[in-house]
């Protein structure tokens, strides 16, 4: 059974442990959200390269080489889990000799930022990019081809009509699967606790409970804190969605209305 003293106690003697994991997962979560983004914009076009009848043997070979490196970087990190990826790479570095837990801050940091929290951060970004690439292809792909065509009619070098006219298009429709990955990540950061990242799961259950011994109290915390953030996170991508489709909001929740153009 639950015992509510000790979720008490646990909250009150030590939340500033509490609010260093909840911190430290939500640097990890945004963090290998948005830089996955662009990583991800990258791949996307990467996947999306196009071998052209007029292309040399130079180019041919050279996309081709691209286009392959950027499936298979997107076949092994959607194919893996990330906890997996992240032993991997934390021996990987230790048989190239190099060691994260050598990364030293100063104390007023040290609580948050070390060397494996930046192995973290790396981690999670990379996996993240991976997804990111498919999202963002997708949505490129899903925009209507007459607006390149009208962009190209006045002008426009396929450069710019791909990054003025088909990119923003493709991230606004893609928009309500990025908050998604965000939430995505604010769970799944918790497997980083395998290579030492305290994040908020490793702050409550293995610190917190192997001190208090209160296991299940702890779960408890940890699980209705990863609700609390991913609600929030829901509702400022749906508030920001709004926002771009021109709908104004009020305080009161079921009182949504439509911008005068």
């Amino acid at each position: 059974m639950i015992n509510f003293d000790r979720v008490g106690d646990i909250l009150s003697n030590y939340g500033y442990l509490i609010g260093y994991g909840i911190l430290s997962t939500l640097i990890l979560a945004v963090f290998g959200t948005f830089v996955g983004l662009i990583l991800g914009i990258f791949l996307a076009y990467g996947k999306n390269i196009k071998v052209k009848e007029t292309d040399n043997k130079v180019k041919v070979v050279l996309k081709n080489i691209v286009k392959g490196i950027c499936n298979i970087y997107s076949i092994i990190f959607r194919g893996t889990p990330m906890m997996v990826q992240s032993l991997v790479f934390q021996y990987g570095c230790q048989a190239l000799g190099f060691n994260w837990a050598l990364i030293q801050f100063p104390e007023a940091v040290s609580n948050i930022l070390n060397g494996w929290f930046i192995a973290g951060l790396i981690v999670i970004t990379l996996n993240t990019a991976a997804y990111m690439g498919e999202i963002v292809r997708s949505g490129m792909n899903g925009v209507d081809k007459g607006q390149e065509e009208g962009a190209r009619a006045l002008g426009m070098s396929a450069s710019r009509t791909s990054l003025s006219i088909i990119l923003p298009q493709a991230l606004r429709n893609a928009l309500p699967t990025i908050g998604n990955e965000l939430i995505v990540n604010i769970k799944d950061s918790s497997v980083l606790n395998v290579i030492g990242v305290t994040e908020l799961y490793y702050r409550l259950y293995i610190t917190i409970g192997g001190r208090t011994f209160a296991y299940l109290e702890a779960l408890l915390i940890v699980a209705l804190i990863y609700l609390i953030l991913t609600l929030i996170a829901s509702l400022i991508f749906k508030l920001v969605e709004r926002k771009l489709d021109g709908v104004k909001f009020s305080l009161n929740p079921f009182r949504f209305k439509r911008s005068e153009i």
